[in-house]
């Protein structure tokens, strides 16, 4: 990790990525109707927003067995996501294009957090 002079989480490329995501996850559920505002529009941010966030909170804890559980649940937030996205694909709900970019990017960064889980389990 420190070759790629990594200061901080906001060095990290899954944490940027994830970022992203959060950001196209409120453009999305912001055309949902009203009716989801405590349905998936909560549920769709609060899962997204919780992926940079552990990423965040694990890098911030300093420790490589504290860092991967924190990742963990990352990937788990990730899942969520993913499962509310598909959801909403399969009831009609949102833009086919911005589910399919939200979709590509889960899957970015669900690769970027395997390899980063298996790297710092290497060391």
């Amino acid at each position: 990790m420190t070759e790629n002079k990594i200061n901080s989480y906001r060095d990290l490329k899954v944490w940027q990525l994830a970022m992203d995501l959060a950001e196209t996850c409120y453009a999305l559920t912001g055309d949902f109707p009203k009716s989801e505002i405590f349905g998936m529009t909560s549920q769709i941010r609060r899962a997204s927003v919780s992926i940079a966030a552990n990423i965040a909170e694990g890098h911030g804890r300093e420790t490589s067995p504290l860092f991967v559980q924190f990742l963990r649940a990352a990937q788990g937030s990730l899942k969520e996501t993913e499962t509310h996205l598909i959801i909403c694909q399969r009831v009609g709900l949102g833009k086919v294009s911005q589910l399919s970019l939200a979709l590509s990017k889960c899957d970015e960064i669900g690769k970027m957090l395997r390899s980063l889980i298996r790297s710092i389990q290497e060391k």
